[in-house]
C-alpha cells in the first residue's frame, strides 16, 4: 500500500472481455488490438478475463475451461500488447453461468453446514486471482484488478484484505478493485489497495452530482481514483441509463458521441480522476463498414472513437 501515490493518467481501453479460449491470441484478435492502438490514443490496455461459476451461491470459480483463453494466449497477448508500446492492466472477473450478475454472488454470513459458504468461495476466488497475479508478475503488468462490481461480496471486508495480502506476495505492481457505480462509499477497505476504481456508468445528466459524490468517499483514503469501466452503448436513451446492458432501441451514433463529450469534459474539471478503462473493445472487430448498424458499446469506426482519441492524445 502506498499514500501519495503518483500514477500517470490511464488512458485505458477495456478488450477482449469473453473471449474464449483458442481466439484470443489469433491473428484476428492482434489485428483488433493492433486497431484499439491506432484509433483510441490509449496507452493502456486492461485485459479483461472472464471465468464462470454456476450460479450466484456457487462456491468453485472455473478459470481452466473452454470459455477462458489459455495461458499461453494471455501471455501472448500481453507480449502483444507491450510490442504496441501500451501499458497492460490484468482485470479477472468471474460471471455466474445463469446469467445472474455478479454483484450478486453471496452466502449466509453465518456459516451453516450443508449451505455453500463465504469461506469456501473465497478459498477458490483466490486460488483464481493468484494465478493470474502471477502472470502479470511475470509479464511486468503495471496493474492487476482483483474484482468487478462484486457488491454482495464487498461486507467482507476481512476476507478482501487476506486476498489482496495474499496476491501481495506474489505480484509487486498496483493493485485495484473495481466497485459498482454508486458503491464507492461503501468499500471499507480501500486502504488496502492501492488504486481505487469503480464503473463510471452515470446518466450523463447526472455526472457532476455523482463525481461531487465520489470524491467525499474517497477522500479519508488518500488513494488515486479512476474509472476502470465507463461508456454507454450507441442506442437511442444509453446516455440516461449506461449501465442497462439490454436496453433497446434505435441506433443513435450521437448520442453515444455527446456522452463522450460530457463525461471528458467533466472529468477535466476534476483532476483527482486519474484515467478511464473504457468499455469495451472486442476481440474479434466487426468490418468498419458495419459500425453504423452496431446498436452496443464498441466505439470502433463510431464517431465516439474519435472523441476518446482527442481526449487520450490531450492529456499528459
Amino acid at each position: 500500500m502506498t499514500e501519495d501515490l503518483e500514477i500517470p493518467y490511464i488512458k485505458g481501453v477495456t478488450f477482449g472481455f469473453m473471449t474464449p479460449k483458442g481466439s484470443y491470441a489469433d491473428e484476428a484478435a492482434k489485428e483488433s488490438m493492433k486497431q484499439l492502438a491506432l484509433n483510441t490514443g490509449a496507452d493502456t490496455i486492461i485485459l479483461a478475463l472472464a471465468a464462470l461459476q454456476k450460479t450466484a451461491h456457487s462456491e468453485d470459480v472455473d478459470y481452466i475451461g473452454a470459455h477462458m483463453p489459455s495461458d499461453a494466449e494471455v501471455i501472448e497477448m500481453i507480449d502483444f500488447a507491450k510490442t504496441l508500446g501500451v501499458r497492460v492492466i490484468l482485470k479477472p472477473m468471474v460471471n455466474c453461468v445463469d446469467g445472474t450478475w455478479r454483484a450478486h454472488i453471496n452466502f449466509f454470513d453465518k456459516e451453516v453446514s450443508c449451505e455453500p459458504k463465504w469461506s469456501k468461495w473465497f478459498e477458490s476466488y483466490t486460488v483464481f486471482q493468484l494465478h493470474y497475479a502471477r502472470i502479470a508478475e511475470k509479464l511486468g503488468c503495471e496493474m492487476v484488478i482483483v474484482g468487478c462490481e462484486m457488491v454482495q461480496t464487498e461486507r467482507k471486508a476481512d476476507e478482501w484484505r487476506n486476498l489482496i495480502r495474499e496476491v501481495r506476495k506474489v505480484y509487486h505492481g498496483l493493485i485495484s478493485y473495481n466497485t459498482d457505480k454508486y458503491q464507492e462509499e461503501m468499500v471499507s477497505w480501500w486502504d488496502a489497495v492501492d488504486v481505487i476504481s469503480s464503473s463510471g456508468y452515470y446518466p450523463i445528466n447526472a455526472f457532476d452530482k455523482e463525481l461531487k459524490r465520489i470524491y467525499q468517499a474517497i477522500l479519508p483514503f488518500n488513494k488515486p481514483f479512476f474509472f476502470a469501466e465507463a461508456g454507454c452503448m450507441s442506442t437511442a436513451g444509453s446516455s440516461l441509463i449506461p449501465n442497462n446492458w439490454d436496453l433497446q432501441g434505435t441506433i443513435n451514433l450521437e448520442e453515444q458521441k455527446e456522452y463522450y463529450e460530457k463525461m471528458f469534459q467533466h472529468a477535466k474539471e476534476h483532476t483527482w480522476i486519474k484515467g478511464f478503462g473504457i468499455w469495451d473493445w472486442s476481440s474479434h472487430l466487426y468490418p468498419k463498414e458495419m459500425a453504423s448498424k452496431d446498436s452496443k458499446y464498441e466505439v470502433y469506426g463510431k464517431p465516439a472513437c474519435e472523441v476518446i482519441r482527442k481526449f487520450y492524445t490531450s492529456m499528459r
